[in-house]
């Protein structure tokens, strides 16, 4: 069984909240899952404490059995000391799209004749 910690989602329209579950990696997202270690306000600032619950030693005990964490619950074990934080890169994103290549490239054009006279 891949067992994940994952975010369920609940609240109401436009006023989410979620608990942190050990879910099987099949089941839906808000469906059944095997048990709940903490909960999730995206409302609440970034710094007020109530943002974040998470019952750490559950949360180590699962990841010895071998369940992994999702992005965002990766995110908050990592800020916790309890995983090392994920390290993402994609240089492809940041380099300019074709219509911006093609303006940079008419503008260099249109600048070499003005700096040769």
């Amino acid at each position: 069984m891949a067992l994940k910690i994952r975010l369920s989602r609940g609240g109401t329209k436009k006023r989410p909240h979620y608990a942190i579950v050990i879910a099987d990696s099949r089941m839906p997202r808000d469906g059944r899952f095997i048990e709940k270690i903490g909960f999730y306000n995206p409302l609440l600032p970034k710094d007020h404490a109530d943002r974040v619950k998470l019952d750490l030693d559950k949360a180590k005990e699962w990841l010895k059995k071998g369940a992994t964490a999702s992005d965002r619950v990766h995110r908050f074990l990592a800020n916790a000391g309890l995983l090392k934080p994920l390290k993402k890169n994609n240089p492809e994103k940041a380099k300019p799209k074709k219509k911006a290549q093609e303006r940079a490239a008419a503008a260099a054009k249109a600048a070499a004749p003005a700096e040769a006279s």
